[in-house]
Protein backbone atom coordinates (compact mmCIF):
# COMPACT_ATOMS: atom_id res chain seq x y z
CA UNK A 1 0.00 0.00 0.00
CA UNK A 2 1.09 3.83 -0.71
CA UNK A 3 1.65 5.52 2.11
CA UNK A 4 2.76 9.01 3.48
CA UNK A 5 3.75 10.42 6.79
CA UNK A 6 3.00 13.84 7.86
CA UNK A 7 4.81 15.78 10.84
CA UNK A 8 4.01 18.01 13.15
CA UNK A 9 5.81 19.62 15.61
CA UNK A 10 3.28 21.54 17.66
CA UNK A 11 4.36 23.76 21.16
CA UNK A 12 3.65 20.48 23.11
CA UNK A 13 4.72 18.07 21.24
CA UNK A 14 5.47 16.00 17.77
CA UNK A 15 2.77 13.66 16.22
CA UNK A 16 3.32 11.97 13.05
CA UNK A 17 0.82 10.09 11.10
CA UNK A 18 1.59 7.92 8.52
CA UNK A 19 -2.02 7.80 6.01
CA UNK A 20 -2.70 5.94 2.91
CA UNK A 21 -4.17 7.60 0.05
CA UNK A 22 -7.93 6.96 1.43
CA UNK A 23 -7.19 8.71 4.62
CA UNK A 24 -6.95 5.08 6.31
CA UNK A 25 -3.99 5.95 9.14
CA UNK A 26 -1.97 3.31 8.94
CA UNK A 27 0.45 4.28 11.43
CA UNK A 28 1.10 6.81 14.31
CA UNK A 29 3.51 7.74 16.98
CA UNK A 30 3.97 10.80 19.84
CA UNK A 31 6.63 12.73 21.55
CA UNK A 32 6.50 15.69 24.26
CA UNK A 33 8.24 18.73 23.81
CA UNK A 34 9.10 21.10 26.97
CA UNK A 35 9.97 24.78 26.80
CA UNK A 36 11.17 27.61 28.99
CA UNK A 37 8.68 30.65 29.81
CA UNK A 38 9.63 33.58 31.66
CA UNK A 39 7.63 36.36 31.08
CA UNK A 40 7.68 37.75 27.61
CA UNK A 41 10.47 34.55 26.92
CA UNK A 42 9.61 31.62 25.37
CA UNK A 43 12.22 29.29 23.64
CA UNK A 44 12.72 26.01 23.04
CA UNK A 45 16.09 23.22 22.37
CA UNK A 46 16.37 22.87 18.76
CA UNK A 47 17.83 19.20 19.46
CA UNK A 48 14.50 18.12 21.59
CA UNK A 49 12.80 18.81 18.38
CA UNK A 50 14.94 16.17 15.67
CA UNK A 51 14.72 13.80 19.07
CA UNK A 52 11.19 14.43 19.33
CA UNK A 53 10.48 13.68 15.68
CA UNK A 54 12.38 10.22 16.04
CA UNK A 55 10.68 9.23 18.46
CA UNK A 56 7.23 9.95 17.12
CA UNK A 57 8.33 8.79 13.32
CA UNK A 58 10.02 5.47 14.79
CA UNK A 59 6.37 4.60 16.26
CA UNK A 60 4.82 5.72 13.25
CA UNK A 61 6.44 3.61 10.87
CA UNK A 62 6.90 0.39 12.66
CA UNK A 63 6.41 -2.52 10.96
CA UNK A 64 3.58 -0.30 8.26
CA UNK A 65 3.75 -0.05 4.75
CA UNK A 66 6.88 1.97 3.18
CA UNK A 67 6.66 5.44 3.07
CA UNK A 68 6.49 7.60 -0.06
CA UNK A 69 6.54 10.87 0.79
CA UNK A 70 7.02 13.08 4.29
CA UNK A 71 6.42 16.44 5.24
CA UNK A 72 6.91 18.97 8.09
CA UNK A 73 5.08 21.50 9.38
CA UNK A 74 5.45 23.23 12.56
CA UNK A 75 4.54 27.01 14.97
CA UNK A 76 4.24 29.68 12.37
CA UNK A 77 7.01 32.45 13.65
CA UNK A 78 9.50 30.15 15.51
CA UNK A 79 13.19 30.57 14.44
CA UNK A 80 16.73 30.89 15.31
CA UNK A 81 20.23 31.45 13.59
CA UNK A 82 22.53 28.74 12.22
CA UNK A 83 25.43 28.65 10.75
CA UNK A 84 26.34 27.30 6.85
CA UNK A 85 25.71 23.58 7.86
CA UNK A 86 22.51 24.12 9.30
CA UNK A 87 24.34 23.92 13.27
CA UNK A 88 22.05 26.52 15.71
CA UNK A 89 23.88 29.49 16.70
CA UNK A 90 21.20 30.64 19.04
CA UNK A 91 18.16 30.04 20.89
CA UNK A 92 14.80 28.86 19.17
CA UNK A 93 12.95 31.82 19.93
CA UNK A 94 9.12 30.32 20.21
CA UNK A 95 6.31 31.48 18.28
CA UNK A 96 4.90 34.39 20.86
CA UNK A 97 8.23 34.97 22.23
CA UNK A 98 7.96 39.20 22.89
CA UNK A 99 11.01 39.90 23.24
CA UNK A 100 11.50 41.46 19.96
CA UNK A 101 8.55 44.04 20.46
CA UNK A 102 11.35 46.87 19.59
CA UNK A 103 12.36 45.60 15.95
CA UNK A 104 8.45 44.80 15.42
CA UNK A 105 7.33 48.87 15.98
CA UNK A 106 11.29 50.05 13.29
CA UNK A 107 10.32 47.37 11.01
CA UNK A 108 6.76 49.24 10.57
CA UNK A 109 8.09 52.22 10.72
CA UNK A 110 10.02 51.46 7.79
CA UNK A 111 6.74 50.39 6.07
CA UNK A 112 6.94 46.52 6.58
CA UNK A 113 3.35 45.14 7.93
CA UNK A 114 4.67 42.92 10.38
CA UNK A 115 3.52 41.92 14.50
CA UNK A 116 5.76 42.18 17.40
CA UNK A 117 6.19 38.18 17.44
CA UNK A 118 6.49 37.75 13.87
CA UNK A 119 9.93 36.46 12.64
CA UNK A 120 11.16 39.47 11.04
CA UNK A 121 11.82 41.01 14.38
CA UNK A 122 13.16 38.27 16.32
CA UNK A 123 15.32 37.66 13.47
CA UNK A 124 17.02 41.19 13.95
CA UNK A 125 17.02 41.00 17.47
CA UNK A 126 18.80 37.32 17.33
CA UNK A 127 21.55 38.83 14.80
CA UNK A 128 21.84 41.89 17.13
CA UNK A 129 21.74 39.75 19.99
CA UNK A 130 23.97 36.27 18.96
CA UNK A 131 25.84 38.26 16.05
CA UNK A 132 25.12 37.06 12.24
CA UNK A 133 23.33 33.91 11.51
CA UNK A 134 20.88 32.29 8.93
CA UNK A 135 17.59 32.61 9.73
CA UNK A 136 15.86 29.30 9.65
CA UNK A 137 12.44 28.11 10.68
CA UNK A 138 11.54 25.42 13.43
CA UNK A 139 10.33 23.05 10.47
CA UNK A 140 13.48 23.59 8.39
CA UNK A 141 15.55 22.29 11.30
CA UNK A 142 13.78 19.22 10.96
CA UNK A 143 14.06 18.83 7.01
CA UNK A 144 17.85 19.64 7.14
CA UNK A 145 17.81 16.61 9.48
CA UNK A 146 15.81 14.50 7.31
CA UNK A 147 17.85 15.38 4.12
CA UNK A 148 21.62 15.41 5.85
CA UNK A 149 22.26 19.29 5.04
CA UNK A 150 20.74 22.93 4.79
CA UNK A 151 17.29 23.72 3.14
CA UNK A 152 15.62 26.12 1.25
CA UNK A 153 12.66 27.44 3.68
CA UNK A 154 9.02 26.97 2.59
CA UNK A 155 7.12 30.19 1.29
CA UNK A 156 4.79 29.60 4.11
CA UNK A 157 6.74 29.93 7.10
CA UNK A 158 8.86 32.73 5.71
CA UNK A 159 5.53 35.01 5.62
CA UNK A 160 6.37 36.21 8.88
CA UNK A 161 9.79 36.44 7.93
CA UNK A 162 7.75 39.19 5.69
CA UNK A 163 8.60 37.42 2.11
CA UNK A 164 6.38 38.63 -0.42
CA UNK A 165 4.29 35.99 -1.23
CA UNK A 166 2.85 37.75 -4.21
CA UNK A 167 5.93 38.60 -5.86
CA UNK A 168 7.78 35.62 -4.67
CA UNK A 169 10.70 37.60 -3.30
CA UNK A 170 12.45 38.58 -0.12
CA UNK A 171 12.16 42.38 -0.06
CA UNK A 172 15.26 44.66 0.14
CA UNK A 173 14.37 46.46 3.22
CA UNK A 174 14.18 43.96 5.89
CA UNK A 175 17.93 44.86 7.16
CA UNK A 176 19.36 41.94 8.09
CA UNK A 177 22.94 40.71 7.28
CA UNK A 178 24.11 39.57 4.28
CA UNK A 179 23.39 35.79 3.73
CA UNK A 180 21.08 35.66 6.73
CA UNK A 181 17.97 35.11 4.00
CA UNK A 182 17.55 31.35 3.13
CA UNK A 183 16.09 30.89 -0.55
CA UNK A 184 12.04 30.00 -0.06
CA UNK A 185 10.11 27.80 -2.09
CA UNK A 186 6.72 27.10 -2.01
CA UNK A 187 5.24 24.60 -0.10
CA UNK A 188 5.07 20.73 -1.55
CA UNK A 189 8.60 21.40 -3.31
CA UNK A 190 10.87 18.60 -3.40
CA UNK A 191 13.83 18.91 -1.01
CA UNK A 192 15.78 15.83 -1.33
CA UNK A 193 15.60 12.59 0.04
CA UNK A 194 16.16 10.93 3.36
CA UNK A 195 19.62 10.00 4.11
CA UNK A 196 21.13 7.18 5.85
CA UNK A 197 21.61 9.29 9.06
CA UNK A 198 18.64 9.84 9.29
CA UNK A 199 17.28 6.83 8.19
CA UNK A 200 18.74 5.07 10.81
CA UNK A 201 17.29 7.54 13.71
CA UNK A 202 13.46 7.80 12.49
CA UNK A 203 12.69 4.55 10.78
CA UNK A 204 11.97 6.49 7.32
CA UNK A 205 13.41 4.73 4.55
CA UNK A 206 16.67 6.05 2.84
CA UNK A 207 15.99 7.83 -0.27
CA UNK A 208 12.29 8.32 0.92
CA UNK A 209 11.26 11.70 -1.06
CA UNK A 210 11.58 14.92 1.46
CA UNK A 211 9.02 18.08 0.25
CA UNK A 212 8.64 21.37 2.15
CA UNK A 213 6.18 21.87 4.00
CA UNK A 214 4.20 24.71 5.66
CA UNK A 215 3.04 26.49 9.02
CA UNK A 216 0.73 24.18 11.71
CA UNK A 217 -1.97 26.82 10.65
CA UNK A 218 -2.22 25.73 7.01
CA UNK A 219 -1.17 22.20 7.96
CA UNK A 220 -4.53 21.95 9.38
CA UNK A 221 -6.36 23.79 7.37
CA UNK A 222 -5.21 21.18 4.45
CA UNK A 223 -6.17 18.20 7.27
CA UNK A 224 -9.91 19.53 6.79
CA UNK A 225 -10.34 19.90 3.44
CA UNK A 226 -11.44 23.43 3.50
CA UNK A 227 -9.57 24.40 0.21
CA UNK A 228 -12.40 25.63 -1.93
CA UNK A 229 -12.87 29.12 -2.22
CA UNK A 230 -15.57 30.31 0.90
CA UNK A 231 -14.65 27.52 3.19
CA UNK A 232 -13.17 28.46 6.79
CA UNK A 233 -11.16 26.20 8.99
CA UNK A 234 -10.89 26.95 13.22
CA UNK A 235 -7.69 25.09 14.63
CA UNK A 236 -7.47 24.95 18.08
CA UNK A 237 -4.64 23.93 20.15
CA UNK A 238 -2.60 25.70 22.00
CA UNK A 239 -3.60 28.71 20.18
CA UNK A 240 -6.42 29.54 18.29
CA UNK A 241 -5.58 29.97 13.99
CA UNK A 242 -8.95 30.62 11.77
CA UNK A 243 -8.26 30.48 8.28
CA UNK A 244 -10.03 30.53 4.95
CA UNK A 245 -10.04 30.22 1.23
CA UNK A 246 -10.37 33.45 -1.38
CA UNK A 247 -9.26 33.87 -4.90
CA UNK A 248 -7.81 37.39 -3.87
CA UNK A 249 -5.88 38.27 -1.31
CA UNK A 250 -7.79 40.01 2.04
CA UNK A 251 -6.78 43.75 3.10
CA UNK A 252 -6.80 44.52 6.48
CA UNK A 253 -5.72 47.47 7.63
CA UNK A 254 -5.49 46.71 11.24
CA UNK A 255 -2.67 44.18 10.26
CA UNK A 256 -4.05 40.59 12.07
CA UNK A 257 -5.16 39.46 8.85
CA UNK A 258 -2.45 38.00 6.81
CA UNK A 259 -2.13 36.06 3.38
CA UNK A 260 -0.60 32.46 2.94
CA UNK A 261 -0.38 30.98 -1.01
CA UNK A 262 -1.34 27.31 -1.26
CA UNK A 263 0.79 25.21 -3.15
CA UNK A 264 -1.84 25.19 -5.96
CA UNK A 265 -1.33 29.24 -6.23
CA UNK A 266 -4.76 29.90 -3.96
CA UNK A 267 -4.74 32.31 -1.57
CA UNK A 268 -5.35 31.27 2.66
CA UNK A 269 -6.42 34.46 4.32
CA UNK A 270 -6.14 34.03 8.26
CA UNK A 271 -4.73 35.15 11.51
CA UNK A 272 -3.67 33.43 14.72
CA UNK A 273 -4.56 34.29 18.08
CA UNK A 274 -2.71 34.02 21.44
CA UNK A 275 -5.80 32.40 23.03
CA UNK A 276 -6.41 28.81 22.98
CA UNK A 277 -6.56 25.37 24.60
CA UNK A 278 -2.82 25.86 26.18
CA UNK A 279 -4.23 28.15 29.38
CA UNK A 280 -6.66 25.23 30.22
CA UNK A 281 -2.88 23.33 31.07
CA UNK A 282 -1.08 26.32 32.66
CA UNK A 283 -4.66 27.16 34.84
CA UNK A 284 -5.04 23.41 35.90
CA UNK A 285 -2.13 21.26 35.56
CA UNK A 286 -2.59 17.67 35.90
CA UNK A 287 -6.32 18.24 35.58
CA UNK A 288 -8.23 15.56 33.56
CA UNK A 289 -10.09 17.22 31.00
CA UNK A 290 -13.02 15.05 30.54
CA UNK A 291 -13.80 15.25 34.00
CA UNK A 292 -13.54 18.59 33.95
CA UNK A 293 -15.31 18.82 30.91
CA UNK A 294 -18.14 17.31 32.95
CA UNK A 295 -18.32 19.16 35.43
CA UNK A 296 -17.96 22.46 33.47
CA UNK A 297 -21.93 21.58 31.56
CA UNK A 298 -23.70 22.66 34.31
CA UNK A 299 -22.27 26.21 34.23
CA UNK A 300 -23.69 27.33 30.93
CA UNK A 301 -23.27 30.76 31.42
CA UNK A 302 -20.37 30.62 33.49
CA UNK A 303 -20.28 32.75 36.30
CA UNK A 304 -17.53 34.68 34.99
CA UNK A 305 -16.77 35.97 31.77
CA UNK A 306 -12.73 35.44 30.47
CA UNK A 307 -10.36 36.24 28.07
CA UNK A 308 -7.94 33.38 28.44
CA UNK A 309 -4.52 34.45 26.55
CA UNK A 310 -2.45 32.15 26.64
CA UNK A 311 0.53 34.80 27.27
CA UNK A 312 0.34 38.44 26.94
CA UNK A 313 -0.31 40.25 24.20
CA UNK A 314 -2.75 39.95 21.66
CA UNK A 315 -2.71 39.11 17.49
CA UNK A 316 -5.99 38.54 15.79
CA UNK A 317 -9.37 39.28 15.93
CA UNK A 318 -7.23 42.07 17.27
CA UNK A 319 -3.52 44.02 17.80
CA UNK A 320 -3.46 44.74 21.29
CA UNK A 321 0.74 44.08 22.25
CA UNK A 322 -0.19 44.84 26.03
CA UNK A 323 -3.05 42.77 26.48
CA UNK A 324 -3.84 40.77 29.17
CA UNK A 325 -5.51 37.21 29.97
CA UNK A 326 -8.92 39.17 31.52
CA UNK A 327 -11.49 37.67 34.17
CA UNK A 328 -14.71 39.21 34.79
CA UNK A 329 -16.51 38.15 37.68
CA UNK A 330 -16.37 35.74 40.45
CA UNK A 331 -16.35 31.83 39.33
CA UNK A 332 -17.66 29.52 42.12
CA UNK A 333 -14.85 27.15 42.06
CA UNK A 334 -12.68 25.50 39.98
CA UNK A 335 -15.47 23.63 37.55
CA UNK A 336 -17.02 27.35 36.85
CA UNK A 337 -13.47 28.47 36.10
CA UNK A 338 -12.95 25.92 33.87
CA UNK A 339 -16.59 26.51 31.67
CA UNK A 340 -15.12 30.06 31.77
CA UNK A 341 -12.17 29.27 30.27
CA UNK A 342 -13.84 26.89 27.05
CA UNK A 343 -15.93 30.03 26.75
CA UNK A 344 -13.55 32.69 26.39
CA UNK A 345 -11.85 30.47 23.93
CA UNK A 346 -15.02 29.90 21.86
CA UNK A 347 -15.81 33.89 22.57
CA UNK A 348 -12.71 34.93 21.25
CA UNK A 349 -13.21 32.48 17.81
CA UNK A 350 -16.51 33.97 17.22
CA UNK A 351 -14.85 37.17 17.19
CA UNK A 352 -12.24 36.00 15.09
CA UNK A 353 -15.51 35.50 12.32
CA UNK A 354 -17.01 38.71 12.92
CA UNK A 355 -13.60 40.27 12.28
CA UNK A 356 -13.53 38.28 8.67
CA UNK A 357 -16.67 38.93 8.02
CA UNK A 358 -16.66 42.92 8.81
CA UNK A 359 -13.82 42.80 5.59
CA UNK A 360 -16.37 41.77 3.51
CA UNK A 361 -15.05 38.00 3.34
CA UNK A 362 -17.68 35.05 2.62
CA UNK A 363 -17.92 33.24 5.72
CA UNK A 364 -21.51 31.32 5.83
CA UNK A 365 -19.38 28.56 3.71
CA UNK A 366 -18.57 25.08 4.81
CA UNK A 367 -16.90 25.36 8.83
CA UNK A 368 -14.68 23.01 10.18
CA UNK A 369 -12.93 22.40 13.36
CA UNK A 370 -9.63 20.96 13.83
CA UNK A 371 -6.15 20.67 16.29
CA UNK A 372 -5.82 18.56 19.51
CA UNK A 373 -9.07 20.69 21.47
CA UNK A 374 -11.34 18.83 19.03
CA UNK A 375 -11.01 15.70 21.06
CA UNK A 376 -12.95 17.02 23.74
CA UNK A 377 -16.91 16.10 22.33
CA UNK A 378 -18.32 18.51 24.71
CA UNK A 379 -16.13 21.86 23.77
CA UNK A 380 -17.11 21.10 19.76
CA UNK A 381 -20.82 21.13 21.10
CA UNK A 382 -20.12 24.43 23.00
CA UNK A 383 -18.03 26.14 20.43
CA UNK A 384 -20.52 25.24 17.49
CA UNK A 385 -23.78 26.97 19.75
CA UNK A 386 -21.37 29.72 20.47
CA UNK A 387 -20.49 30.07 16.35
CA UNK A 388 -24.56 29.71 15.60
CA UNK A 389 -23.24 27.48 12.66
CA UNK A 390 -23.03 23.94 11.45
CA UNK A 391 -19.42 22.78 11.55
CA UNK A 392 -17.93 19.38 10.07
CA UNK A 393 -15.20 17.78 11.87
CA UNK A 394 -12.85 15.81 10.13
CA UNK A 395 -11.95 11.60 11.37
CA UNK A 396 -8.44 12.58 11.57
CA UNK A 397 -8.37 16.77 12.93
CA UNK A 398 -4.45 17.17 12.76
CA UNK A 399 -2.33 19.22 11.10
CA UNK A 400 -0.42 15.97 10.90
CA UNK A 401 -2.91 14.19 8.34
CA UNK A 402 -2.42 17.70 6.50
CA UNK A 403 1.55 17.18 5.90
CA UNK A 404 0.65 13.27 4.63
CA UNK A 405 -1.71 15.09 2.03
CA UNK A 406 0.80 17.87 0.95
CA UNK A 407 3.41 14.76 0.47
CA UNK A 408 1.01 13.00 -1.48
CA UNK A 409 -0.06 16.03 -3.72
CA UNK A 410 3.74 16.56 -4.10
CA UNK A 411 4.65 13.04 -5.01
CA UNK A 412 1.31 12.21 -7.16
CA UNK A 413 1.39 14.69 -9.86
CA UNK A 414 -2.11 15.93 -8.53
CA UNK A 415 -3.60 18.97 -10.44
CA UNK A 416 -4.41 20.64 -7.08
CA UNK A 417 -4.02 19.81 -3.37
CA UNK A 418 -8.15 19.36 -3.06
CA UNK A 419 -8.29 16.63 -5.74
CA UNK A 420 -6.07 14.86 -3.17
CA UNK A 421 -8.21 16.20 -0.21
CA UNK A 422 -11.69 14.88 -1.37
CA UNK A 423 -9.97 10.72 -0.84
CA UNK A 424 -7.51 11.98 1.59
CA UNK A 425 -9.91 13.72 4.29
CA UNK A 426 -12.76 12.13 5.30
CA UNK A 427 -15.73 14.01 7.65
CA UNK A 428 -16.86 12.06 10.30
CA UNK A 429 -19.35 14.25 12.28
CA UNK A 430 -21.65 17.26 11.50
CA UNK A 431 -22.68 19.61 14.27
CA UNK A 432 -25.52 21.72 14.22
CA UNK A 433 -26.47 24.75 16.68
CA UNK A 434 -28.93 24.76 19.42
CA UNK A 435 -30.42 28.49 18.60
CA UNK A 436 -31.96 28.12 22.53
CA UNK A 437 -28.30 27.57 23.55
CA UNK A 438 -26.55 30.27 21.24
CA UNK A 439 -29.13 32.35 22.79
CA UNK A 440 -27.60 31.65 27.23
CA UNK A 441 -24.34 32.97 25.61
CA UNK A 442 -25.16 36.57 23.90
CA UNK A 443 -25.27 38.42 27.03
CA UNK A 444 -21.42 37.22 28.24
CA UNK A 445 -20.21 37.35 25.14
CA UNK A 446 -21.40 41.09 24.55
CA UNK A 447 -20.23 41.95 27.99
CA UNK A 448 -16.53 40.46 26.69
CA UNK A 449 -16.73 42.69 23.66
CA UNK A 450 -17.56 45.98 25.95
CA UNK A 451 -14.43 44.90 28.28
CA UNK A 452 -11.96 44.42 25.66
CA UNK A 453 -13.61 48.06 23.80
CA UNK A 454 -13.44 49.68 26.88
CA UNK A 455 -9.86 48.97 27.26
CA UNK A 456 -8.75 50.29 24.21
CA UNK A 457 -7.75 46.61 22.63
CA UNK A 458 -11.16 46.17 20.44
CA UNK A 459 -11.77 48.50 18.15
CA UNK A 460 -15.22 50.02 18.24
CA UNK A 461 -16.23 49.28 14.57
CA UNK A 462 -15.51 45.59 15.39
CA UNK A 463 -17.36 45.18 18.54
CA UNK A 464 -20.32 47.09 16.82
CA UNK A 465 -20.44 44.62 14.58
CA UNK A 466 -19.28 41.86 16.66
CA UNK A 467 -23.11 42.97 18.42
CA UNK A 468 -24.87 43.43 15.79
CA UNK A 469 -24.09 39.95 14.76
CA UNK A 470 -24.74 38.18 17.92
CA UNK A 471 -28.43 39.62 17.92
CA UNK A 472 -29.23 38.59 14.20
CA UNK A 473 -27.98 35.34 15.70
CA UNK A 474 -30.45 35.64 18.07
CA UNK A 475 -33.50 36.72 17.02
Amino acid sequence: MVTWLGIDVGTQGVRALLVALDGTVLGEGAAPLTGRRDGNRHEQDPAHWWRAVCAAARRATEGAAPVTGVAVCATSGTVLLTDRRGRPTSPALMYDDGRAAAHGARARTAGLAVQDTWALPKARWLTETYGPGRLTHQSDVITAHLVGRPVPTDSSNALKSAYDVQRDTWPDILGLPDGALPDVVRPGTRLGAVCPAAAEATGIPAGTPVVAGTTDGCAAQIASGALDEGAWNSVLGTTLVLKGVSATPLRDSTGVIYNHRAPDGAWLPGGASSVGAGVLTAAFPGADPAAMDTRAAAFEPSGAVAYPLVSPGERFPFLAPDATALVLGEPGGDADLWAALLQGVAFTERLCLDHVDQLGAPVRGPLTFTGGATRSAYWNRLRTDVLARPVHLPAHPEPALGMAALAAYATQGAASLSDITRTMVRVATTLTPTPARTARFAEPYTRLITALETRGWLPTPLATHARARMEQDTL
